[in-house]
């Protein structure tokens, strides 16, 4: 039985129809400038890097070219690494991030790794502070099944590369919006009960239950913590459900869920999360931290394989 239907659309039990995703696309105003905030930042660095765009959204396409970035000099020899944000829009720091990556510290990787970075996959989203596409689709749920279009452009970018990507990291947030907005919407659109859950107050990150790289995990922990606080477990062992396995570290099947971690066999996967709406950290840090995890996960790579 339906106890609790906390979101303003759609009836208690009922799966969405197009009419309940036309009324939550109202919902969805723009709130910021994708043009400013990611396209003329990363345009600008053209003269540095190779700069091309791998698509556009059918929603509107003069308005949402998908770009990313690489180094001029690509070495066959090289390792690949493979570094995307914004899969989910709203996850601010996922984006800024990476743009900050490729600022200040791509240069010094580029003769050491073949890095393709994609700073916002899902950039309709990003205007608007949504968690899913256009069309009321979870794009981190869709790289098993290409149901995004988000999702599925990305998949065609990689398709060359993916026998070669040996590392992938996946700038995400956990926000206090989880609980009120997004999960509320996922069970109202699912036509499922809302259950409320905890959002963890701090960064953590999500390996591949498949593949574990315990030691690959806890050196992005280590260096992160040098600028952000690491979510502890709740009273459960747990962080958002899942058993802790090291400090800051949970576990998923990335590829089972469709997840944009799991869309290569590359050795070394994760999913960043950072907390943007603790009060021990602000927008900066969030930066910070996540650039922090992109250089540490670069690092490693190199060290690995000597």
């Amino acid at each position: 039985m339906i106890r609790n239907h906390p979101y303003p659309i759609g009836q208690a039990g009922q799966p969405w129809g197009d009419a309940e995703r036309a009324a939550w696309q109202v919902r969805c105003e723009v709130q910021r400038s994708y043009a400013e905030d990611v396209l003329a930042p990363v345009q600008a660095l053209s003269q540095r890097f190779d700069v091309q765009r791998y698509g556009r959204l059918d929603v509107d396409p003069s308005r949402y070219p998908m770009l990313s970035v690489r180094p001029r000099e690509w070495a066959p020899e090289r390792p690949v690494a493979l570094i995307t944000g914004g899969v989910h829009g709203y996850e601010t720091s996922g984006v800024q991030g990476a743009i900050r990556f490729l600022e200040q510290h791509a240069a010094d990787y580029s003769g050491r790794v073949n890095w393709l970075l994609v700073p916002c996959v899902s950039p309709w989203a990003y205007e608007r502070i949504q968690r899913w596409n256009h069309q009321a689709v979870d794009p981190n749920r869709s790289f098993g099944n290409r149901a995004a279009q988000e999702s599925a452009a990305l998949l065609d970018l990689i398709a060359p590369l993916r026998d070669s990507i040996q590392l992938h990291i996946d700038l995400h947030e956990t926000t206090d919006t989880d609980e009120t907005e997004f999960r509320p919407a996922l069970a109202a659109r699912d036509g499922k009960e809302f259950e409320p859950g905890t959002i963890p107050d701090g960064f953590y990150l999500v390996d591949d239950s498949e593949q574990p790289q315990p030691a690959f995990q806890q050196a992005v922990i280590e260096a992160v913590s040098r600028v952000t606080h690491i979510a502890p477990a709740d009273e459960a062992g747990q962080i958002i459900g899942s058993p802790v396995v090291a400090p800051g570290v949970i576990r998923y099947p990335l590829k089972a869920l469709g997840l944009c971690a799991g869309i290569s066999d590359a050795r070394f996967r994760t999913t960043t999360e950072v907390y943007p709406d603790s009060p021990r950290a602000n927008p900066e840090q969030c930066d910070a931290a996540q650039c922090a995890a992109i250089c540490a996960a670069l690092d490693y790579l190199t060290d690995a394989l000597g």
